[in-house]
C-alpha cells in the first residue's frame, strides 16, 4: 500500500505465530532482491483492540509508529468489519482511525512529546530552538523528530545534511530530519530525511512532527496541508491535544512471499 507515495507493506499475522524478525523484514525491504517500502507494517492479535500493530524500518530496525501504515491497516480493517471507525494499538498507545471518505482515512497520532528526555535527547536543550546551526526544533510522535525551517527548499542538500542530523550525539536513538518552506500559515513543503530508511517520498509522522514545529515557533495555524515529494496529506494541532493526521491511502498489490 502507498499514502501519498510513502510506501508500506503490510503483514497480516492474526491468529499466526510472528514470524518477521530484523533479518526477515532486511530481507523483505530489499528493492531489488524484496520487495521494498519506507516501512514494514505486522498486524497482530490484540486484546484491547482490533490489532496490534508492530513497525519495521527497511534496515532491519524497530519503530513505534508510522502514521501512514497505520492508516494503511485502518483502511483494510474498517473494510473487513464493514465500520468507519476502528482503534488500533501501537506501541504509542491507542490509536484511533476514522474514515472520512472512500479513500480518506484519518488517525489521531496522540499528543506530540516536547520534553528533551521524551524526545529523546541527550542533554537538556530548549527543543524548540536545537544547539545546532540552523537552530531546529524537535520533538516526538513516537518516533524523534528534528525540523528545520529554510527560505528555499530546493537548494538544501537533503541526502547530505540528513544523515549527519540523524546521527548527530543530541539525538540518543538517532532522529528522522525534515526540511520545511512555509508556503503560508496553512500551507508547507516538506522533505524528509527518514531514520533508517533514506529519502521517502511522504511521511505521516514527519509530517505530523514538521507541523508541530511550525505551530510552535508560531509560524502555522492550526490546520495544515503539507506538500511532501509524493502528494499531500492534511495536520491538525491545537497546540495541546492529540495530532490529526488526514490523507488518502491505496492498496497496490498483494501476494505471498517465502521468508
Amino acid at each position: 500500500m502507498h499514502a501519498h507515495g510513502d510506501d508500506f507493506v503490510v503483514i497480516d499475522m492474526r491468529g499466526k505465530i510472528d514470524l518477521i524478525t530484523s533479518e526477515v523484514a532486511r530481507r523483505l525491504g530489499d528493492r531489488n532482491r524484496g520487495i521494498g517500502f519506507n516501512q514494514l507494517a505486522v498486524i497482530l492479535d490484540c486484546d484491547d483492540a482490533a490489532a496490534r500493530l508492530r513497525f519495521w524500518n527497511p534496515n532491519g530496525s524497530v519503530l513505534d509508529t508510522c502514521g501512514s501504515a497505520t492508516r494503511g491497516v485502518a483502511d483494510m480493517l474498517m473494510r473487513e468489519a464493514n465500520s468507519s471507525t476502528i482503534v488500533l494499538r501501537t506501541n504509542r498507545g491507542l490509536l484511533t482511525c476514522t474514515r472520512e471518505s472512500e479513500q480518506c482515512v484519518s488517525v489521531d497520532m496522540g499528543r506530540p512529546l516536547l520534553h528533551w528526555q521524551d524526545i529523546p535527547l541527550t542533554e537538556e536543550v530548549d527543543t524548540n530552538a536545537l544547539s545546532l546551526p540552523g537552530s531546529p526544533t524537535a520533538c516526538s510522535m513516537g518516533n524523534p523528530h528534528c525540523t528545520f525551517f529554510v527560505e528555499e527548499l530546493a537548494s538544501v542538500d537533503v541526502a547530505t545534511i540528513g544523515p549527519k542530523i540523524e546521527n548527530h550525539p543530541l539525538f540518543g536513538n538517532k532522529t528522522n530530519v525534515h526540511f520545511v518552506e512555509v508556503v503560508d500559515r496553512s500551507h508547507i513543503r516538506l522533505r524528509i530525511w527518514e531514520r533508517g530508511g533514506g529519502i521517502p517520498l511522504g511521511s505521516g509522522s514527519c509530517s505530523c512532527g514538521a507541523v508541530v514545529g511550525g505551530i510552535r515557533r508560531g509560524l502555522l495555524d492550526d490546520t495544515v496541508e503539507v506538500q511532501c515529494d509524493g502528494g499531500p496529506v492534511k495536520v491538525h494541532w491545537d497546540g495541546v491535544g492529540s495530532v490529526f493526521l488526514t490523507g488518502p491511502v491505496e492498496a497496490v498489490f498483494c501476494g505471498t512471499v517465502a521468508v
